[in-house]
């Protein structure tokens, strides 16, 4: 009461009082309406935040319930393209791995039945204990466990490599010296060994290494473009120089296959036919019409058709071809070298057997058919005396014989052994070689093994020998040692017999034991037999001569024709030195041959002062510095049978250089 009297009086003597607190009572009104507001909003955005949430998590849950069922019903396109995308992508890279092995492979041992296969991998871990055991002596103990390590991994995995590739147009110089040591690197990067022909035309190798080696190695070079792949027109995918390169492969061979080395040769063609520069028929334009091994043996039996063996005479003398009667016509050319071929080709005896015929051509891997075909069939088209000829076709054996073995490992038309140049010497085709395998080391008395083996083939093909010894003339068909015809220098075929007796000294072989092509040509000498292909080439280059007129380039006479890469030269001389060239021999147009491109511009040979005889020594001007590095590069090489000496040798200058007398082309 006394609060409430109080609260009275103020307001009643002082009136603002009432202003100030109803003020304050509105104050407390709005803030706290404000709150409620505020709190309001709040719960609004919660519940909007809440039902977004579920909407959205329901959109989500029905745009999978969507796919899923779009994926189910295909009516969804994008999601059926991606899928489709990706797994054509997965197929694409599939079929690419396909394109990388693109290879035709086989193993050496698929015919052997089981326990000859046991037999023959403990053959070969025993060889390759010996071999470790062998290296142990010479080396460190580390050393020596690391190889039995390397050994005992490479049992029975060698894998032989054979190829060939040309390019055109040819690499440049520089393409040329990239390409060499593309495949030089790689080839050392996989552990490869073997002989590698590198040329500007192309390549041609065989080599050996381990089954993963080498296959890393030929899908390396797939890739390699040298700088000039090609876009195909069609797909829009790249090409490279070795792209559609076929691999002809066998695997399982035993480690003592396997070459000691890697050697890469420079050449100047990749089979020397001497057809290099403008001389070389185009492979694309001329090439001749290539048949797999079955058309090929379908080919070989039908009427008025020739088969050219393009291989050496001494390789077709323990295997060949043999067509059925009322087939093919075997044409062996009787050579001795590749070079023989375009001369024999010219002859008109020649061309007369190939008179209205098909031409089947064949040799060990396919590479040597490649210019051969091409040659004819530039013949053909261009010189009128082949024209008439009627000839109805140029083919050529795809992957040769020894693609031929792959597809009829039983042997097809083929009879004899297969000449090769790797450690394998000679090879029958591979049920043939299993059961002569099996004879030989289960022995005859294991006929149902042999006859397992031979499935369908005589077990007596294994026994089939088209050879003769040309000591005893005993059948024969291994070539073994090192003993070559003495008159033409071709590997002899002789036996083990004979060849014990020369050892021994009961029988020794002279020089009337020759090779069978000395004795039917009646070729008795070195010098009888050069005479004679010396007078050859020269009508050959004669006639070449006038067809290429301008456009003629003289024929390389070396054995390993070199595309020289210049030595430096950095005082620019242009004077040389040569020496231990054959004296006999030797001349001014194959020295010039032999130098070519370089341009010799004098020659001063220097002959002994009592007798006036040339004694293989001589010094040569050439026009320009680079000449003379390209002149320096040949130092080493054999010419004529002897390797020889080359060095820069700068003019004295109290002597007259060059001396009058000595210019090219003055008698």
């Amino acid at each position: 009461a006394a609060a409430v009297a109080l609260f009275f009086q103020l307001v009643v003597t002082n009136p603002l009082s009432t202003v100030n607190i109803s003020t304050t009572m509105a104050d407390d009104d709005s803030t706290t309406l404000k709150k409620a507001k505020k709190s309001q909003h709040k719960k609004k955005r919660q519940r909007d935040n809440d039902e977004d949430r579920k909407a959205k998590k329901k959109h989500k849950k029905e745009k999978k319930k969507l796919k899923k069922e779009s994926i189910d019903d295909g009516d969804d396109t994008s999601v059926t393209a991606k899928k489709a995308a990706k797994k054509a992508k997965k197929e694409k890279k599939r079929k690419q791995k396909e394109l990388d092995e693109k290879i035709v492979s086989s193993s050496a041992i698929e015919f052997y039945p089981d326990d000859l296969k046991t037999l023959q991998l403990a053959k070969n871990q025993e060889d390759e204990k010996q071999k470790a055991a062998a290296a142990a002596e010479a080396k460190a103990a580390a050393a020596a466990e690391e190889n039995d390590q390397s050994a005992a991994n490479s049992v029975n995995n060698i894998t032989l490599l054979l190829f060939y590739q040309y390019v055109e147009p040819c690499w440049d110089d520089d393409q040329f010296q990239v390409a060499l040591k593309f495949v030089t690197d790689q080839g050392n990067k996989y552990g490869l060994t073997g002989r590698m022909r590198v040329a500007k035309e192309g390549l041609n190798c065989t080599l050996t290494g381990s089954h993963d080696g080498i296959r890393n190695w030929c899908a390396a070079l797939r890739t390699f473009d040298g700088g000039r792949s090609k876009i195909d027109q069609v797909t829009g995918a790249t090409i490279t120089e070795f792209a559609k390169t076929e691999f002809k492969l066998t695997d399982d061979l035993p480690p003592k296959q396997r070459f000691p080395k890697l050697h890469a040769f420079e050449v100047v063609e990749i089979v020397n036919y001497g057809l290099a520069g403008s001389r070389a028929p185009e492979i694309a334009k001329y090439g001749g019409t290539h048949l797999e091994p079955e058309d090929y043996n379908n080919k070989m039996c039908e009427k008025d058709t020739v088969i050219i063996d393009v291989r050496n005479h001494y390789e077709a003398n323990i295997g060949r071809f043999n067509p059925p009667e009322g087939g093919a016509k075997m044409i062996d050319p009787m050579m001795r070298k590749s070079t023989e071929f375009p001369i024999w080709l010219d002859k008109p005896e020649t061309k007369e057997m190939l008179r209205g015929k098909q031409v089947l051509m064949y040799c060990t891997g396919g590479v040597r058919c490649e210019r051969a075909s091409a040659l004819l069939k530039q013949k053909i088209e261009t010189e009128d005396d082949t024209k008439s000829l009627g000839i109805k076709g140029v083919y050529q054996l795809q992957g040769g014989i020894d693609k031929y073995f792959k597809q009829f490992p039983e042997g097809g038309l083929w009879k004899g052994k297969n000449y090769v140049f790797d450690k394998r010497f000679s090879h029958a085709p591979p049920k043939v070689e299993a059961v002569d395998r099996t004879k030989k080391v289960l022995g005859e008395g294991e006929v149902a093994k042999v006859e397992q083996v031979a499935n369908g083939i005589p077990a007596s093909a294994a026994d089939e020998i088209l050879g003769a010894c040309e000591g005893c003339s005993k059948p024969w068909d291994m070539y073994r040692g090192k003993r070559r015809c003495p008159t033409c220098g071709v590997p002899s075929l002789i036996c083990r017999e004979c060849f014990d007796k020369d050892k021994s000294g009961v029988k020794k072989l002279g020089r009337d034991v020759r090779c069978d092509l000395c004795i039917a040509e009646d070729v008795r000498n070195k010098q009888q037999l050069r005479e004679r292909e010396e007078r050859e080439m020269k009508e050959y280059e004669n006639n070449i001569k006038q067809k290429l007129g301008e456009k003629y380039e003289p024929y390389m006479q070396r054995k390993h024709a070199i595309t020289r890469k210049p030595k430096a030269n950095p005082e620019r001389i242009t004077r040389l030195f040569l020496k231990n060239m054959c004296a006999k021999q030797m001349d001014e147009e194959k020295l010039l041959e032999f130098l070519h491109p370089a341009k010799v511009t004098h020659i001063q040979w220097l002959t002994d002062r009592n007798t006036g005889a040339f004694y293989g020594s001589a010094f040569i001007e050439v026009k320009t510095a680079e000449d003379a590095g390209s002149v320096l590069a040949a130092n080493g090489m054999t010419i004529l049978g002897r390797r020889m000496t080359v060095k820069y040798e700068k003019p004295d200058e109290k002597s007259i250089w060059p001396v009058p007398g000595t210019e090219v082309g003055v008698e």
